[in-house]
């Protein structure tokens, strides 16, 4: 193979010296509507469009999150998972709106769905956390931040407050999670999982139905989407 020349690599620089203001401009699509609206207005849209898209829209992200919920009845177990998976997706929403990671839906949904059910699976094999379950975590919150801009960039965002606009729908997105968190420890964890019986009758079956369904949908966006 032909090593390459220097003219090529003084062309290619060029050409992204050129290229990159635009890019800059036009990495998402832009909401031109809420370009003329007040801030207020526009932390406020983009607040309700992160949660609406996790509840109670996000269906596949709420069953990943139960999921993240029940390998442990411990708060701290929880803490970590979430921080991993809300660290990830935040670094991938942000990359994907300005277009320097880019995935067709074709493959990041299909990789959603396997999260779910390695999570639900995993539920039923471990009894605590290990250091390669949040680096997972982190890994499929990667691709789950790469779903959330995929929704995010049909309605777009306005080139002046593109800042403040990604931020309130990660905040968004961010207290959909913290209430499905609250609600499976305040209706499940709080007063089952102290029980003897609370990894047989509990996490075993919620696991096993969120792993179906997770597998169900795997095929289903593989091979008939």
């Amino acid at each position: 193979m032909q090593p390459i020349r220097p003219c090529t690599w003084r062309l290619t620089i060029t050409l992204l010296l050129i290229l990159l203001p635009v890019w800059h401009l036009y990495a998402h699509t832009i909401n031109y509507v809420l370009e003329k609206a007040p801030t207020e207005h526009v932390v406020w849209y983009y607040l309700k469009l992160g949660f609406s898209h996790i509840i109670p829209q996000g269906f596949d992200h709420i069953l990943f999150v139960i999921g993240l919920c029940l390998l442990s009845s411990k708060i701290k177990v929880i803490l970590w998972q979430a921080t991993a998976f809300t660290v990830a997706h935040s670094i991938t929403l942000a990359l994907s709106m300005k277009n320097i990671i880019v995935a067709p839906s074709a493959v990041v949904e299909p990789i959603i769905a396997l999260s779910i059910l390695f999570v639900a699976i995993e539920n039923m094999l471990l009894t605590e956390l290990k250091p390669w379950r949040i680096m997972i975590v982190f890994m499929f919150g990667l691709i789950h931040g790469m779903g959330f801009a995929s929704a995010l960039n049909e309605i777009g965002l306005p080139r002046n407050k593109f800042l403040i606009s990604i931020l309130s729908f990660n905040v968004g997105v961010e207290l959909g999670q913290v209430t499905i968190i609250l609600g499976v420890f305040t209706l499940i964890i709080f007063p089952l999982g102290k029980k003897k019986y609370y990894r047989k009758w509990v996490v075993y079956p919620l696991s096993a139905l969120i792993g179906l369904i997770a597998l169900y949908w795997t095929i289903q966006r593989v091979f008939f989407v």
